[in-house]
């Protein structure tokens, strides 16, 4: 019967706007399809389902419970990540898969999640007066560092940099110093310079892959036919779609396959040559609205660990759609990051819907109301 009363305390308009969000992936899904339910729009409805349920029982879960497995979830993280490299499988070049027979997860999607719970976690016992000592303030930059050189050595660049943009947020929103962000930032653009300045030596810290794609991101039309061919065929279809779109299931980039990759990492560019331009700030609107009212349940509760929680996840949503659609849109390199409940995959779609349902954990818990 409690758990019950708690439901009704949930963040239904939040709840709500998941729920849309992910019809329009499954839209999106059935029309790259082809109008046929597989071999991506099932599967995500049936993943989606399940989570969706998934995120009612856990926001009936104490936060406190959470909270207190917090460290239990980095060590399993990052267990995980080191049974990548002995267990996991390759593809597309990279070894990022676990295959655990029901799900093929990807261990550092779902990191996200543990390390901001962690992270929460450790500001929420470490005193205000000690939040910016120096001593306190390299504990949790090992958190985040070691784990995001064990993804880079995978290697995965960009969930790597995404995980370092997390963990950075997340100390910067829990009050430490913004002198340490000022000279983190000013040693970031220096080792920018430097792995530059390594390129064709015996000790170049990125693989040439990773250089292809600053040139393909740089100059795209070098190469249209090949390096290039990606983000070159996301732009005409960007563009083709104008301000209404050519229609639903009429997209000529994507029913005649020029577009790659189009049911996960470029299928925001189906929707805007489908939808056009109003169609896609549609679901920017949604999104935005989503950010919103994260940063609302944050705010309305005391908690430090809710709070921290609240606003770490809602910011690896935010990194999500905000990396996914510049990087279709030529603003960013090419890197392997879904557009949130919209791509096809098990692994984000899971990983967003866990995210949610701590939030809404946190939210029905707020100030000790259960």
């Amino acid at each position: 019967m409690n758990s019950i009363i708690k439901i009704l305390y949930i963040n239904w308009p939040l709840q709500i706007l998941i729920l849309v969000t992910a019809l329009f992936g499954f839209l999106m899904l059935y029309s790259v399809s082809g109008g046929n339910w597989e071999p991506w729009t099932k599967p995500q409805i049936n993943r989606f389902s399940i989570s969706f349920l998934l995120v009612f029982l856990m926001s009936v879960i104490s936060i406190s419970l959470w909270r207190k497995i917090s460290p239990f979830s980095y060590i399993l993280g990052l267990a995980l990540l080191i049974a990548v490299y002995f267990f996991g499988d390759t593809g597309m070049g990279a070894k990022r898969w676990l295959d655990l027979k029901v799900i093929r997860l990807q261990p550092s999607e779902a990191f996200k999640i543990s390390l901001v719970m962690t992270l929460a976690y450790y500001y929420h016992k470490l005193p205000l007066s000690k939040v910016s000592h120096p001593f306190y303030v390299l504990l949790p930059l090992l958190l985040i560092l070691i784990p995001a050189i064990i993804v880079f050595r995978q290697p995965d660049l960009g969930t790597a940099l995404v995980i370092v943009m997390i963990g950075i947020f997340v100390m910067f929103i829990a009050g430490v110093h913004f002198g340490y962000f000022l000279f983190g930032g000013i040693s970031f653009f220096a080792l920018l310079f430097i792995l530059f300045q390594s390129r064709g030596t015996e000790w170049q810290l990125l693989k040439d892959y990773h250089f292809r794609r600053i040139d393909t991101f740089l100059n795209p039309t070098a190469d249209p036919l090949g390096s290039g061919y990606h983000i070159t065929q996301s732009k005409i279809a960007l563009g083709s779609g104008g301000l209404f779109g050519r229609g639903y299931m009429q997209g000529s980039q994507s029913q005649l396959n020029f577009l790659p990759e189009k049911h996960t990492d470029f299928i925001f560019t189906t929707l805007a040559e489908e939808f056009g331009f109003f169609g896609t700030i549609g679901l920017l609107v949604i999104y935005s609205l989503i950010v919103i009212f994260c940063i609302f349940s944050a705010l309305a509760t005391t908690d430090r660990y809710s709070r921290l929680l609240i606003t770490g996840l809602c910011m690896t949503f935010f990194t999500y759609f905000s990396i996914n659609i510049a990087m279709v849109m030529g603003l960013l390199p090419v890197v392997g990051i879904p557009l949130p409940l919209v791509s096809y995959g098990g692994s984000s779609m899971i990983v967003i819907m866990l995210s949610f349902g701590l939030i809404q954990s946190a939210h029905v818990h707020k100030n000790n109301r259960f």
